[in-house]
């Protein structure tokens, strides 16, 4: 859907409601203002993986999945990241956000739930409409 409408605040309160009944969650957002985890984190932002990869890169150093997944109140969560609101393609983030997460073993982690919170004011056409 289109931004604004509360998909991060839902998505962030299901994935709490299902961890405090003992289901394991991964709850996945990829906006660049970090509104998906931040909920869960008391409006903390976490470090999306692209900016988290992009500094582990420079300094020749391999992210590691604690670099990129936190957790709280039984929930896993992390960013993707994106582009500026407005500015260029949700879609890179998301891919290589799922790139880095295949590389760490993403099929393995044995979650129970994986929620993606999918931005809705980018600018690519693939995601423009609801």
């Amino acid at each position: 859907g289109k931004g604004g409408i509360g998909k991060s605040f839902t998505l962030a309160n299901l994935s709490h409601m299902m961890a405090e009944q003992g289901k394991r969650v991964l709850l996945i957002g990829c906006d660049p203002k970090s509104d998906t985890t931040s909920l869960l984190f008391g409006g903390k932002a976490c470090p999306t993986i692209i900016e988290t990869s992009t500094k582990k890169k420079l300094a020749g150093e391999e992210v590691q999945i604690g670099d990129v997944c936190f957790k709280r109140g039984g929930v896993f969560a992390m960013e993707l990241g994106g582009p500026e609101v407005g500015r260029g393609c949700g879609g890179r983030g998301i891919i290589h956000g799922f790139e880095l997460l295949e590389k760490l073993g993403f099929h393995d982690w044995d979650f129970d739930y994986v929620l993606l919170d999918f931005l809705g004011d980018v600018v690519c056409g693939g995601f423009a409409m609801p």
